[in-house]
This record gives C-alpha cells, structure tokens and sequence, in this order.
C-alpha cells in the first residue's frame, strides 16, 4: 500500500535525511517547516502518517494533537525531538500520538513505529471499505451475470464523474435501486436524493413540482412553493418514467440542464443548482422518438451514460443470490429464521419466467417467508403459478 507521509520539522538537513531513506521504502513524501505549513497539508487531508517535530519557529507541535482530535481518521503522528523525556511522551500519548522517538533518529526504529502506523492505517481503510461496500449492498446486489457486473461498473463511473444518466429496462427490473447505488457510491452520498414519477403526477402541476412556483402565479398559488430541483441541489433528481413527461416540459428541462439553472412558474430570478440528473423509462426511447413524443436533443442530453436494465428471465443465473438477499431481509422484516431453500424450490424459482420481474421475485420471496414454518422454503411455500401447482 503506497502511503504519503509528511514530515514537519524546521530542520533542513533532517527532513532531507529522513525523506531519502522512507522514499528507498517506497513511501511518498511531503515536507514542511512550520506547524502553519504542516496544518495546511492536513487540512486538505494530504499525509497518510505525520512526522512531527516538538519545537518548531512557530509554536509547540504537540499542539496539532489537541487541535486535530476531533479529526475523524485523523493520520498517526509520530513525534521526534531532541528536547524529549518521559513526562512530555506519556502527554503526548495520552494526547493521541502514535509514537514517540528522540533525536537523532534511529532509521530502524523509524521504519518499526512507521510500519505498525502503516498497519492502522491499513486496518482503517479495510474498516471504510467494508462500511461503503455494506452500505451499497444493503440496497442492491451485484449479481454473477458478466452484463449485470459491467453495468454495475458504469454506473459507479457515472456516479463518480456526476454526469446524466438514463436508465431503461422493463418494469420490475430495479431501475430505482439502481439509481440510488449510483448516489450512494458516488460524491453526493451524503446529499439530498429525490425522486420523481413522471407519469403520476398530472400534467398541470408537473412544471410546478419540477421548478416550484411563487405565490399568486396561478389560481390557487397561495404561497411560494421550492421545486424538487432546487430540493435536489447538491445531490440527484431521479425523474422515474420520463417517456410521460410532456415535451413543454422536456423543453424546459432541456434548458434547466443546459443553464444548470431555472426559473420558478411566475417568477424572474435565476436558480443556480448543482443537481445530477438520472432518468428512468420502461418503453424504448428511440420509439417514443419517432413517435415524436419525446425530444431528441433532450433524450442525448439524458443518456450521458445509458444504462439497461436486462430482464430477469434474461440472467437466470442472479436468481440465487437474489433469493438469498431476499430471504435474509424478509427475516430481518419478519422475525424469520429461514436458513434455506430446497432443492425442488429453487429449481421452480429459477425456471420460472417472472413477467414482473426482481419486484415480482421479491414479493414471491416474502410470501413463502411467510406462509414458511420451518428453516427451509419448499415448494408448497412459493406462489402456486410459481410452483406449477393448478
């Protein structure tokens, strides 16, 4: 693992010194003089372990530990000086140093108290990926098929490069959960994710709910109403079923995109927003073009990234773990204890075509976790169309 590490020390020929011999074991290295210059790199995040000199022009270094202790994550430091003894190390150790050396240092003993930094270090972003990878799968599961793998990848690029996304696929075929694993493993995690269905919200009041309205633009606008756009600033608007929005409003949004800006119905400020656009459709785009239902330049606008949705009965191969996923969250839901599914079961499940796709799957999953009373799903549990039984 490459690790940078930074060295504050106002001594020239010591920063020289130790830099030359950590870069031979493959480490990067950053430098400064000051308390001032060494916060600088910090603040920004820069220095995976700190080597930190007492006495420096301007100020005490120990310092940095009390004023970085709420830090979270905050980089192991190692403190070294030639002004050392026992009672300002255990001070420095209760204060959060990592180690203690005494000038001049012994490259050995360095290379020792760096390693064991190296190994928290290591440990604590092992910890994160275990957090980022529970908290994606949590609401969404991969899959064996290569085509469902290489798109799960794409998305994750388009969550990190913040660009448009269009989503297609059949009903069913989570195209919602897909959108929020590209919020959840991008930059805007953190920020707001909001979620629109096009085609269930009447035509009138589409226009209102996308870029809001100031009070008395319309009869019955009594007051000032904040669109979803602007609720989204910062994170995603997920506009579910776009194929119904109708093309005044495409217009619209065309030029919201274009001017990452807008206006509310009835009023002249400009809106500046920071919102990354996911779109979802279950009929195909380019049909819906032809039929001169949806604006073309607005469809290329959208699929920045095109993401398909394929069909469940088109990767069989994911019925397992999907079942698995669903099992042990319909036990969390209900108290269950399922531990399996029997052979005759599985083989029904993953035989049968599922029109209504991982929606269909998952409620069929939740009925036999249900209806079941032992540790394994069998087949008198499954949906009798499921099942084969008439």
């Amino acid at each position: 693992m490459a690790l940078t590490i930074l060295i504050i020390d106002d001594e020239e020929n010591a920063r020289k010194n130790i830099g030359e011999f950590l870069g031979t074991k493959g480490y990067s290295i950053l430098e400064a003089a000051t308390i001032a210059a060494g916060r600088e790199f910090i603040q920004k995040g820069e220095g995976d372990i700190i080597l930190l000199d007492v006495q420096l022009p301007d100020g005490y270094g120990p310092n940095l530990l009390v004023e970085f202790a709420a830090m979270p994550d905050r980089p192991p430091i190692i403190l070294f000086t030639a002004y050392g003894d026992i009672e300002m190390a255990v001070e420095a150790m209760k204060n959060g140093a990592h180690d203690f050396l005494t000038k001049p240092v012994e490259f050995e003993q360095l290379e020792k108290s760096i390693q064991r930094a190296t190994e928290m270090v290591s440990m604590r972003r092992e910890l994160e990926h275990y957090r980022q990878s529970q908290r994606r799968s949590a609401e969404f599961v991969v899959g064996n098929s290569k085509e469902i793998q290489t798109l799960v990848s794409y998305a994750h690029r388009a969550s990190m490069a913040s660009v448009s996304v269009l989503i297609t696929g059949e009903t069913g075929t989570g195209k919602e959960v897909l959108a929020r694993f590209v919020h959840t493993s991008g930059p805007r995690a953190t920020k707001p994710f909001i979620a629109i269905n096009c085609a269930a919200i009447q035509t009138t009041m589409l226009e209102s709910e996308l870029f809001g309205h100031e009070a008395g633009s319309f009869t019955g606008a009594d007051r000032k109403k904040v669109g979803l756009m602007e609720v989204a600033d910062g994170g995603i608007l997920f506009l579910d079923e776009i194929s119904s929005m109708p093309l005044d409003i495409q217009a619209k949004l065309l030029r919201a995109l274009e001017e990452r800006g807008f206006r509310r119905v009835g009023g002249n400020n400009m809106i500046n927003v920071d919102v990354q656009i996911i779109a979802a459709s279950n009929r195909p785009m380019s049909q819906i073009i032809k039929e001169e239902k949806f604006r073309e330049d607005l469809y290329y606008r959208l699929k920045v990234v095109d993401l398909h949705l394929p069909a469940l009965r088109e990767r069989k191969e994911d019925i397992p773990e999907l079942i698995g996923y669903f099992v042990r969250k319909m036990n969390a839901k209900l108290g269950m204890n399922i531990r399996e599914v029997s052979q005759r079961a599985m083989q029904s499940l993953v035989d049968y075509s599922w029109p209504g796709n991982i929606r269909e799957l998952s409620n069929a999953i939740e009925r036999a976790t249900l209806f079941c009373d032992e540790d394994t799903i069998d087949i008198q549990h499954l949906p009798a169309d499921i099942a084969g039984i008439f």
